[in-house]
């Protein structure tokens, strides 16, 4: 009888084993991110797609440099698009003719990915562009958390976002030669609230560029160093969908609300206020990053394609499928959300 009993149970657990992947079940959508239900196990599978190291080719041909080192005692995973003749020899490039330390004429756009790392193995910005060499940059935790936390709470953002901005400083001049006044930056989902709350108050003045926050935003969590400074010389681009996750939807408005006071409060105009500050979220349809309307990883690409188009100096700010997204904060902060996802 027991022996009876073993085959049928071994019967059964060989016939679940043979089923294929696909049969089982899985989180809904292609990408994760701790304001979703996301789990560990999702973090570790996204790690373990990609081993750190190694040089590739890029999409538009240049080359992709992927690297790791400790900086502030955290280990930071990076990838740099470039063209070859960018890189220092200690790279380990074939081509490379730069000298470490010395300034290029391509500027940078540094991307910060969205819980679970997914854009960081997408790699949406790694095609040069508008004279910008793509980066992006894998959150230094075990869930590929941006700020660590959950949601809304990012615990070690002060310890990220001064990581990111050594990584810029420090470390990539020793890798690629590039121009230390023309870098941009990219957030997505959790990589916005890491930019937008930690990142764009302390270190956002000196950079005196841009950044695009996808589908995500938090108002300042840390004192903003020089404030005036970064209201009047930094662009910064709200970009969400209508369909947005109900976590965030209050938060964004919020995050828009603070930063258009920064400028009020440094004495820009509104017609000024309308030019460094601008927000979107007219896409319907694709829930969370879904800005083409059909879901997070087409969305995500479609922004970065469109960078140009929104953080150019030329900027005309129209994005395939959408129209003009540079519409000014001032009258359009309390944003109007249709579903949540």
């Amino acid at each position: 009888m027991y022996e009876s009993w073993i085959r049928i149970v071994s019967f059964i657990l060989l016939s679940f084993l043979a089923l294929p992947v696909e049969s089982l079940p899985k989180n809904k959508g292609t990408a994760t991110t701790g304001t979703t239900s996301n789990t560990k196990a999702n973090a570790a599978a996204a790690a373990a797609a990609s081993s750190s190291g190694g040089i590739t080719k890029a999409t538009d041909g240049s080359t992709i440099l992927d690297k790791t080192v400790t900086i502030n005692g955290l280990s930071i995973r990076y990838k740099i698009s470039a063209p070859a003749k960018s890189f220092t020899a200690a790279s380990g490039v074939t081509g490379a003719a730069a000298t470490a330390n010395s300034t290029g004429t391509a500027g940078l756009n540094v991307l910060l990915h969205g819980d679970g790392g997914q854009s960081f193995f997408d790699f949406p910005n790694q095609a040069v562009q508008n004279n910008l060499m793509g980066v992006v940059v894998l959150a230094p935790n075990k869930n590929l958390f941006w700020g660590g936390g959950s949601g809304l709470q990012r615990t070690d953002g002060v310890a990220h976002a001064a990581a990111v901005n050594s990584l810029i400083q420090n470390q990539l001049p020793k890798d690629m030669a590039f121009d230390p006044g023309n870098v941009f930056f990219t957030g997505v989902s959790g990589g916005s609230l890491l930019l937008s709350g930690f990142f764009v108050p302390a270190f956002g003045a000196q950079y005196k560029t841009g950044v695009v926050l996808n589908c995500g935003a938090l108002v300042p969590q840390v004192n903003v160093a020089n404030a005036a400074t970064l209201a009047t010389s930094m662009k910064i681009h709200f970009q969400s969908t209508q369909d947005e996750l109900a976590l965030l939807q209050p938060a964004i408005p919020k995050a828009i609300t603070a930063y258009e006071k920064l400028a009020t409060t440094a004495g820009m105009s509104a017609a000024q206020i309308g030019v460094t500050q601008t927000v979107d979220n007219t896409p319907n349809g694709g829930g969370h990053c879904g800005f083409d309307g059909k879901g997070f990883v087409t969305g995500v690409q479609l922004m970065s394609t469109n960078y140009a188009n929104i953080m150019g100096a030329n900027a005309t700010g129209q994005v395939t499928g959408i129209g003009n997204v540079k519409k000014t904060v001032v009258g359009n902060e309390a944003l109007k959300f249709t579903s949540a996802t």
